[in-house]
């Protein structure tokens, strides 16, 4: 090929119209930082009065909160104690270990 050639055959190229690009489509989502469940489980090492102890001492709880908590982690296995941001979930559960209860977080189903 010569080069008039190539210089004809590369101008002669069609211009490519610019392509109509639309806005994105905005979706809003609201995003809640749903609350994180502070769990207490049974176990076969800690006295009843002494888990009533620990739930007033950490919480604040009434007496009566905190043997109604108490008498649920004893009959139903678990009983969710305390429930906030992931942060003071974790600072809740480091707590009740500290204190020798079984706790987990969760996040409500």
């Amino acid at each position: 090929m010569s080069a008039s050639t190539v210089a004809s055959t590369a101008t002669s190229v069609a211009p490519v119209a610019p392509t109509e690009v639309g806005e994105p489509e905005v979706v809003d989502v609201v995003v809640t930082d749903r609350p994180w469940i502070v769990v207490v489980w049974n176990d076969p090492v800690n006295l009843m009065s002494y888990v009533v102890y620990v739930f007033q001492k950490l919480f604040g709880y009434s007496r009566e909160k905190a043997t109604r908590l108490m008498q649920q982690v004893h009959f139903e296995g678990k009983a969710a104690v305390s429930e906030g941001n992931r942060e003071k979930a974790e600072a809740d559960v480091a707590r009740l270990h500290a204190h020798g209860l079984w706790a987990t977080m969760e996040h409500p189903g």
